[in-house]
């Protein structure tokens, strides 16, 4: 069996809630697990940082609107994507946000949410800190 990796690193690229709320769960795990973990959001999925909610505008794969899942979720026990957010915050996983991405789509940095730790920078900065001995996902 081999070593666990010794730190989970994300792009958290797709902008559909499910998704983004996956990558959180994922996250989450991992850091209560010891595992360092970074986020790096871009594209679509930098829409889910917005103030006032942003994920809540998100696409959802289901039929039913970002907010409809995240009740959903709740209603069976499923953390909530303003829980899973907080505790990984709390935890201390590290929040990048690419600034092509937000260049891309017109989203001005003033727009992310104050209440997470947000580091710009680019994909050169996202690999820079990810670890030759840890995992890297794609979402």
């Amino acid at each position: 069996m081999s070593a666990p990796p010794d730190k989970l690193s994300i792009v958290v690229f797709s902008s559909t809630f499910e998704r983004v709320h996956y990558a959180l769960v994922m996250a989450g795990a991992a850091i209560a697990s010891n595992t360092p973990v970074t986020l790096f959001f871009t594209m679509g999925a930098a829409r889910a940082l917005l103030i006032d909610s942003g994920w809540k505008r998100l696409p959802s794969d289901e039929a039913a609107s970002a907010e409809a899942m995240d009740d959903r979720f709740k209603a069976r026990g499923v953390g909530s994507f303003e829980e899973l957010l907080s505790a990984c915050v709390v935890l201390g996983v590290r929040f990048q946000v690419c600034e092509m991405g937000l260049v891309a789509l017109g989203i001005d940095k003033n727009q992310l949410r104050p209440d997470v730790p947000l580091d710009l920078g680019g994909v050169v900065t996202f690999l820079a800190d990810a670890s030759k001995d840890g995992a890297m996902l794609f979402v």
